[in-house]
C-alpha cells in the first residue's frame, strides 16, 4: 500500500460539517507526525492516553453537573449522571487493556519520548483527585445536614433506603470504580516494566501502590465494619452450621 496516500486519507480534508463540527483537522494532528514515531506502537500509546484524558474531561464535567443537582437535592438527575460517569470509568479501565498489545521492549523504547513524565502529571487524573471530595461536601450539606442524618442512620439504624442512602451508594461506585482504574493502571505498569525494578523504587511506583489503597469516602466503607462487628456482636461470630441441621 502507499503509506502516505492512506497516511493524508486518514487525515481527512477538514471541510466536510462532520469534519467541521469536531474539529478532526486539529484532532488528527494531536499526535506525532508519522515519520517521527519512534516505533510502530507509539501511536497507539500517544493516542490511548490522550482518549484517556478526554474520557477524564468529560467525568470531570460530568460531576460539576452532579455537584449542582445534589445542591438542588434532584437525586433522580443525580443517579442519571453517576450512570454516565461509571460508563465512562469502565471506558477508562477497559482502555488500558489496549496498552497490553504492546511488549515491554516496545515500551521502553516509547519511555525514553516521555522524559521524566508519568500518568500522574495528567490533568484529568489530577482534577479528578480534586473534585471527588467536594462531593462528599455536597452530600453532607444538602442530605445529611438538613435530616440531622449521619452515616450509621442512612445505612442501618433508620436505613430506610431513601434519597441519602441512594445518593451514598452512588458515591461508593465511583469511589469503587476509580479504584479499580487504579488497581488496572498498576496491573500495566507490572506487565510493562515491572513494579520491582531497583530503578523504579521509592518512585512512581510508589505513588501507584500508595493509590490504591486511597478512598475518596471512607466513611461509606466503614460503616460496613461497623455494622458487620455489631452483627457479629449480637449473633456470634460462629454461627452453628446448617450442615449439621442445627437451628
Amino acid at each position: 500500500m502507499d503509506r502516505q496516500h492512506y497516511y493524508q486519507l486518514m487525515q481527512g480534508e477538514g471541510e466536510l460539517d462532520y469534519e467541521v463540527y469536531l474539529q478532526t483537522q486539529r484532532l488528527l494532528t494531536c499526535q506525532k507526525p508519522y515519520d517521527e514515531f519512534c516505533n510502530r506502537d507509539e501511536l497507539m500509546f500517544q493516542i490511548v492516553h490522550q482518549v484517556q484524558e478526554l474520557w477524564m474531561k468529560l467525568i470531570g464535567f460530568t460531576l460539576l453537573e452532579i455537584d449542582d443537582f445534589l445542591a438542588e437535592q434532584h437525586t433522580n438527575r443525580v443517579l442519571t449522571l453517576f450512570g454516565r460517569v461509571y460508563k465512562l470509568q469502565q471506558q477508562m479501565i477497559n482502555g488500558l487493556s489496549i496498552l497490553e498489545t504492546m511488549s515491554p521492549k516496545e515500551y521502553q523504547v516509547i519511555r525514553l519520548q516521555l522524559g521524566n513524565g508519568s500518568g500522574q502529571e495528567s490533568p484529568g487524573f489530577r482534577s479528578l483527585l480534586k473534585m471527588a471530595p467536594q462531593l462528599w461536601k455536597s452530600y453532607e450539606q444538602y442530605y445529611l445536614k438538613p435530616s440531622k442524618l449521619s452515616i450509621e442512620q442512612v445505612y442501618d439504624s433508620a436505613y430506610s433506603h431513601d434519597d441519602a442512602y441512594v445518593i451514598a451508594e452512588s458515591l461508593a461506585e465511583f469511589d469503587e470504580q476509580f479504584r479499580l482504574f487504579r488497581f488496572r493502571h498498576l496491573l500495566l505498569i507490572e506487565r510493562s516494566i515491572g513494579l520491582g525494578a531497583k530503578s523504579l523504587k521509592g518512585r512512581s511506583v510508589g505513588l501507584l501502590e500508595k493509590g490504591v489503597q486511597h478512598y475518596f469516602y471512607p466513611a461509606l466503607w466503614e460503616i460496613r465494619n461497623q455494622m458487620t462487628d455489631s452483627w457479629g456482636g449480637e449473633y456470634g461470630v460462629k454461627r452453628p452450621s446448617i450442615s449439621d441441621g442445627e437451628s
